[in-house]
């Protein structure tokens, strides 16, 4: 009984804190697209602001630091997780005082600092996550993860536009948000487990360590800067209308920015960085892993990158009726696929249900495409009577369309199913004593699809149109799934690993 109830108390922490985590993600996506578009900020543009979600395929760079040090009486996972969480809810407070249009520096500056802190949360989640889990627990609390994490998505990527609406004020929206995420700093320094048998962090000179970081993130900024000028001195301008142009500065930075940042870490002797990569890069396939991890769901993020200006802005959906659908109808859908990937997942081995549910992934692009070449309305609609929650109402019979509730329940079962393999996928990849630095590593290479499509999505959809970006969504899924049945055989070798 003890064991029993030490699982479920286990579980049910990392359910909590799968909310915790994707609470703040819609609030830099979804719900902030939906907030740029009804302040009349242009397609393309806001495509390029996806851009202040970059900290999230950075995260490894601080990573070691979360894994090095121990913040004082806390604990090494929940000291970082409550001071996290308390620096969300204020930076959430400072964004919805601003406004899109009037003040844009402003808010981006602060769309990127929740960004940052949701991506040092997401650090510390993720490796309390595989740590406190046993290998028989997590497939189940892979799904479970996932499945407060699209509760939270439904929260303040789907009721957050209901509210928006009915509030019509996207600020005071925002001001809910952080004060869940003070609540959620309270939950998380009062009730969860403690980390059983977790290895201590490296005994390495800490003044050495913070001295590495500083190194490793000069030598991120001078290749920044360098590869600026580079381009610059080429004759084209950073500043420069066409988005590909400035797509390509971007592009340019981060390909002479990392490997400048690697250097000044070993050079400089960033212990914990340099150990826990050498530990990484010695398992067998690794590269060959990361070139999965980055691609698996490349044709996912495609497709959801411009989802809401799409709907609202190219098929002339209301804000309520995409809330609706997308988050208030599709939550029974998206408990079923949880539920049904964890319990698939008991009986299905990882490589079966990454094959899978990534088919399922790519088919479900097809639904957005039937929706921009058949247009709104043509499956024709149903009434939705009006309801009272307490937390979200409708005061009024809505009609919803039929084809865009068809293809948004779809792709909500299927990109969980999907989300559930992959997490269980990157958690049997991390070494223990540098769990936080291993998960993020590859949890940063899993987002280069989300972040780094986002402003090539945005001109390509203003370029080509919807129903083209959307059949070059459902391409870009076919090179995961030929990873993942390229490489079957070191997916079983890494099961059986686990397992023992």
């Amino acid at each position: 009984m003890p064991s029993s109830f030490a699982s479920f108390h286990r579980l049910a922490a990392v359910l909590f804190l799968g909310f915790a985590s994707g609470l703040p993600l819609a609030l830099t996506g979804q719900a902030m697209q939906a907030w740029l578009t009804v302040d009349g900020v242009d397609i393309a543009t806001i495509g390029f602001l996806g851009l202040v979600g970059v900290p999230y395929t950075f995260k490894f760079l601080w990573a070691p630091l979360m894994d090095r040090f121990e913040p004082p009486f806390l604990g090494r996972r929940r000291g970082w997780l409550v001071l996290t969480q308390l620096a969300l809810a204020g930076m959430l407070w400072w964004m919805s005082g601003l406004t899109p249009a009037a003040q844009p520096l402003l808010f981006a500056a602060a769309a990127v600092g929740v960004a940052f802190l949701s991506a040092s949360q997401d650090v510390v989640i993720d490796a309390y996550r595989t740590d406190v889990l046993e290998a028989r627990e997590r497939g189940l609390g892979a799904s479970m993860s996932v499945f407060g994490y699209r509760l939270a998505m439904i929260l303040s990527g789907g009721i957050a536009l209901i509210w928006a609406e009915q509030w019509g004020s996207w600020g005071a929206v925002y001001r809910v948000m952080a004060g869940i995420l003070l609540a959620a700093a309270v939950v998380s320094l009062l009730t969860l487990p403690r980390v059983a048998g977790a290895s201590k962090p490296l005994a390495s000179d800490p003044v050495r360590e913070l001295l590495g970081f500083l190194a490793m993130l000069a030598g991120v900024l001078a290749g920044a800067f360098l590869s600026r000028w580079l381009l610059i001195g080429l004759g084209l301008d950073p500043h420069d209308a066409n988005k590909w142009v400035q797509l390509l500065f971007v592009l340019a930075g981060i390909a002479m920015a990392l490997p400048l940042g690697a250097w000044a870490a070993r050079r400089a002797g960033f212990e914990t960085l340099n150990r826990s990569l050498e530990s990484f890069f010695n398992q067998p396939g690794a590269w060959a892993f990361l070139l999965l991890i980055v691609l698996y769901k490349l044709g996912d993020a495609f497709a959801g990158t411009l989802t809401t200006p799409f709907l609202i802005k190219g098929m002339a959906f209301t804000q309520a009726e995409v809330g609706i659908v997308n988050k208030i109808i599709g939550i029974w859908l998206t408990i079923f696929g949880a539920v049904l990937a964890g319990a698939l997942m008991l009986r299905l081995s990882l490589f079966q249900s990454l094959l899978a549910f990534g088919v399922l992934q790519l088919l479900s692009n097809f639904g957005f495409y039937a929706l921009a070449v058949l247009g709104k309305g043509a499956w024709g609609s149903f009434a939705l009577p009006p309801f009272d929650l307490g937390f979200v109402a409708l005061d009024h019979e809505s009609h919803i369309d039929t084809l865009l509730m068809a293809a948004i329940a779809f792709e909500n079962v299927t990109s969980g199913m999907g989300t559930a393999a992959f997490v269980a996928l990157l958690m049997g990849l991390c070494n223990h004593r540098y769990t936080a630095t291993h998960y993020a590593l590859l949890s940063a290479l899993a987002a280069v699809g989300r972040i780094y499509v986002s402003p090539v999505s945005g001109v390509l959809a203003e370029s080509t149109g919807w129903p083209a970006f959307f059949l070059f969504s459902v391409a870009a899924a076919v090179p995961g799934l030929y990873m993942v049945w390229r490489m079957r055989a070191s997916i079983h070798a890494l099961t059986a690993k686990e397992a023992t």
